[in-house]
Parts: structure tokens; sequence; C-alpha cells
């Protein structure tokens, strides 16, 4: 299967005894993320280049996204983070058919397609980062979306507009 035409999968966040899960990738794509996981426990910076080398050499695989998204927002460069959500985001809508801006998605447009998952799940955490960010207002925006269109929660959101709903 090639990197254009391979289906994200949703990503497993226990460690397993050979690393983390993030489904089925490409091997060289799967390696770089596994050492850029385990880079971060003690070089940030290189797990951060391993990370974006895996983006430019596979830009459609979605795990590379939460990967580099998730890492800044660990570390607190928000800016980092939310640029890589934002990209994350964009390519989980193309790959889901569903429109760029995530304010035209409609209640029912969220399936069980993986790529639409991760739309959903990146939103939440675009929503998570404009929360640290002091923006609070775009943060409720994306949790009322969220709300419409993953009533059940699936996704965590509601974490999520837990602690929006403790900022005063």
């Amino acid at each position: 299967m090639s990197m254009m035409t391979q289906r994200p999968v949703r990503i497993e966040l226990a460690p397993e005894r050979d690393g983390i899960n993030f489904g089925e990738l490409p091997a060289a794509i799967d390696a770089l993320l596994q050492q850029g996981v385990a880079a971060y426990r003690s070089d940030y910076s290189a797990a951060d280049r391993l990370f974006r080398q895996a983006l430019a050499a596979a830009p459609t695989v979605l795990p590379v996204y939460f990967c580099l998204y998730k890492i800044h927002t660990y570390r607190g460069n928000l800016d980092a983070a939310r640029d890589a959500a934002e990209s994350g985001l964009r390519e989980a809508a193309r790959q889901a058919g569903w429109p760029a801006d995530w304010r035209a998605w409609r209640a029912g447009i969220a399936t069980a397609d993986d790529a639409g998952h991760f739309a959903l799940y990146t939103l939440k955490a675009l929503a998570f980062i404009h929360l640290r960010r002091d923006n609070l207002d775009l943060a409720r925006e994306m949790l009322a979306a969220l709300a419409l269109l993953d009533p059940a929660g699936a996704v965590g959101w509601t974490v999520v507009a837990a602690l929006a709903d403790a900022v005063n």
C-alpha cells in the first residue's frame, strides 16, 4: 500500500513491548516515529527533527502530525503545536472528504472512518491548545462544534470542555 493511499488508523497510546502502535504505516515512517518517541524522553530537539523528517517523507500519514502536536504541547511550545495540529486537521479533512474549514462541518459528518476520527480528535487538541494560549472564545467555539459533531464524546472533547468551563 503506498503512502498516498494508505488509510490512517487510530493511534494506540499505550506502549507495546516493541514501541507505540501507530497503526499500519510504512516501515520507514514507523521507524522514524518510534525513534522520535524514544528521543523525546532525553532530547526534544532530536525528536522534533525525526518527526519533521517523517512529515517531509510522508505528509499524508496522520500519526506524524499527532506526534508533532503532542510533543510541542507537552513542552509548552504552543505556536508549533497549533501549526502542526492545524496542518494535521487540514490533511485529515482532505482524506475524509470534508471541507477544509472545520466550521463548515455539519452534524452527521462523523463516521467510523479513521481520517474523520483523526480530524475530530485533532479539533479537540486544537481546542485544548487554544485554551492553553488563553484564546478561550476560539476554544469554546471548537468545543461547541465538537458537541454537535461528536455528541457521544468519542474523541474525549468533554474533558477539554470541563477545563474550559473551569476558566472564568
